[in-house]
């Protein structure tokens, strides 16, 4: 399972493990011009997974499959995305739906606007969504929350350096270009591009930093319907309720109070009419895989100058294939899973999954920092978590959804109010526990808090992460490390807030709150020190969950992975065969699943917005902290991957 050719054996796995383990695969591979990033194991895998669909979606386009009506949504569906002639025709199309949002007079105007863009799960001004209570995790609740930005981080608007104003200035240029293409004179379009930065920034001076809100309680507000009124008088909530598809009812969880009162000072100072450019592009953004060519290049233009540095656009069948996933995914799992995962493949993970959580278990019993109250309701919550694996025991059913082949606009906007509908209608009702929020081929997995559940979708469960063929220690380091790191996900920075049950309550006695906290700032710190990319600096308090999961998930994999050899004498004879041992299989299988390289655009954007660290940190950054590493490749006090011991972080 692993790949020496990948291997630097000139570096020092002491002073560099990443370069070690990655180190010929950077020297010899090339980012692919359309990629902004590339790796062994993320975008590999994802590309496989992609033509796998593509052939499936490709045959019942061609009216080649077994006729049901899935597959006849897939085949309009996908069909209608490849037919580059009739996008070139969707501009009228584009325009009907415009005059919706232009044609503004009045607040209620406004409010029924928005209301038609969040019915398709256009995010403008703030979204709405459904979700669990955070404290009574056995209802539905809706949700108001920040909108979407046209750049992606509010940093993007506040911050004054060069680069992010240069970003500003290019965002402008390119707003004012979509305006163009669609028929604007210049002067109009400039003065829309104006007026629309103006806005986004002000939402974005009232936005929480993206750091705060992993913080549940800082986005946890029960204000309900009648609070949000009064919160945000100026817009019009009876308008905008009655219009965007919610069931009746009070209960409302309103995430920034701060941001509603901005939301209702924009709207109260600016015509309605300012706000239909605004709200235009946003569509328009949205909707940019439908529309002609030059209008979908100037998308790709600006966003490979500055945000992604990718050479050339994606290849039109990968862009359908993805939007296909997200807006029919169980239909699409379907026949993806029956082509590439099996009830073995279900069985054997499962079995790791329940194996790594043992492993939380017995280390439970080892942490010092801990107390017995706490660790017994730790117990609880791990022994509650429901394990979900490869694919959905039921599916969705897509019954009501009408699609036209000859309109990929029209499919992809009713696509989108289909999902949002059905999103829309669990409020009220008893939390769904068979739903998935990924799709099954999706290369990722999750953790989910207020739930209590792991979900690892089939797309992930595949080499390098996890081969049938593959020695023991190497599918426990590449795979056995992701599950690790959702299970640590419950007992993380976030995650420790929520129960067993999944509601947001105090279950820490406060000296194993104070050791949590103290453990976790050695994680913030250790971070903080280390630089992303140029001048960026990986932000310690951003990545905190990720970094405190990798940590933790590398160690409770280990530990199982050496209870279960201990129980497998065959295997683990198989294992000390090969020329590295079990240790040294087990840690180079986590770093090679890991080999990335990315673009500088792409990591500033990344250092800025995600929650992970850069790929070669999540290699490095965890095994300075782990004598199992140390002792795996003999490295010394003093070398760049053993921390000194006063430095050294651990929390599970």
């Amino acid at each position: 399972g692993l790949d020496a050719a990948v291997m630097d054996p000139s570096a020092n796995p002491c002073d560099n493990f990443y370069t070690y383990a990655c180190g010929g695969w950077l020297k010899t591979t090339e980012i692919p011009a359309e990629r902004a990033r590339w790796s062994r194991g993320f975008e590999t895998v994802a590309e496989r997974n992609q033509t796998v669909l593509r052939d499936i979606l490709t045959r019942v386009a061609q009216g080649q499959g077994g006729g049901t009506p899935e597959e006849k949504l897939l085949g309009d569906y996908y069909g209608a995305c490849m037919d580059e002639a009739k996008l070139e025709q969707s501009l009228p199309v584009l325009r009907t739906y415009l005059t919706k949002l232009t044609a503004l007079k009045s607040p209620q105007d406004v409010a029924k606007a928005v209301a038609w863009l969040h019915a398709r799960d256009v995010d403008a001004l703030f979204k709405v969504y459904s979700d669990q209570d955070q404290k009574d995790s056995t209802q539905v609740i809706p949700v108001v929350s920040t909108g979407e930005l046209g750049l992606p981080d509010r940093d993007y608007y506040l911050k004054p350096d060069v680069k992010m104003r240069e970003a500003r200035a290019a965002y402008q240029a390119h707003v004012q270009k979509v305006f163009e293409l669609l028929g604007d004179a210049p002067f109009v379009a400039s003065r829309k591009a104006t007026g629309i930065l103006a806005i986004e920034t002000r939402l974005a001076s009232a936005a929480l930093p993206k750091e705060e809100t992993r913080e549940p309680e800082k986005v946890y507000h029960r204000l309900e319907r009648q609070g949000l009124k009064q919160l945000a008088p100026a817009f019009q909530w009876d308008t905008y309720f009655a219009e965007v598809g919610l069931p009746p009812g009070d209960a409302l969880n309103v995430t920034q109070p701060k941001f509603f009162a901005e939301v209702s000072a924009l709207v109260r100072q600016q015509r309605p009419s300012d706000m239909g450019p605004y709200l235009s592009y946003l569509l328009v953004k949205e909707v940019q895989t439908t529309l002609p060519k030059a209008v979908r290049d100037e998308f790709f233009r600006f966003d490979s100058a500055v945000l992604t540095g990718a050479k050339v656009d994606l290849a039109r069948w990968k862009k359908c294939v993805e939007v296909t996933d997200e807006a029919l995914p169980h239909a699409l799992a379907k026949p993806f899973i029956a082509s590439t995962f099996g009830e073995e493949g279900k069985a054997t993970t499962l079995a790791m999954v329940q194996q790594i959580e043992q492993s939380f278990e017995r280390n439970l019993d080892t942490l010092s920092w801990m107390d017995a109250d706490t660790k017994a309701q730790a117990l609880v919550k791990v022994r509650k978590i429901t394990n979900k694996i490869g694919y959905p025991d039921q599916w969705r059913r897509y019954d009501g959804l009408t699609l036209k082949r000859d309109s990929f606009l029209d499919s992809y906007l009713a696509a989108d109010a289909f999902e949002q509908a059905r999103q829309l209608r669990k409020v009220g009702k008893p939390v769904d526990p068979t739903e998935w929020l990924m799709s099954p081929p999706t290369v990722n997995a999750y953790y989910n808090a207020a739930t209590n559940e792991i979900v690892f979708p089939a797309g992930i469960l595949q080499p390098p992460f996890f081969g049938r063929d593959a020695a023991a220690p190497v599918n426990f380091g590449a795979m056995g490390m992701v599950v690790g790191h959702e299970i640590t996900h419950g007992f993380d920075d976030e995650g420790r807030q929520f129960d067993a049950d999944g509601n947001l309550r105090t279950w820490w006695t406060p000296a194993s709150d104070k050791a949590f906290r103290e453990r976790v700032a050695c994680v913030r710190n250790q971070y903080d020190g280390y630089t992303a990319v140029d001048e960026v600096k990986v932000n310690g308090r951003l990545t905190l969950g990720e970094n405190v999961a990798d940590l933790g998930g590398l160690k409770l994999a280990y530990a199982a992975m050496e209870a279960y050899l201990a129980k497998h004498p065959d295997q683990a004879a198989q294992a000390n065969a090969y020329r590295f041992t079990p240790g040294q299989q087990f840690f180079l299988a986590h770093a090679q699943s890991w080999c990335s390289k990315i673009r500088n655009e792409a990591a500033r954007q990344r250092a800025l917005t995600d929650s992970h660290a850069p790929a070669f940190l999540r290699v490095n950054g965890p095994v300075t902290n782990l004598p199992q590493f140390q002792q795996a490749f003999s490295c010394q006090q003093g070398t760049k991957m053993v921390a000194p011991a006063v430095n050294r972080c651990e929390v599970w």
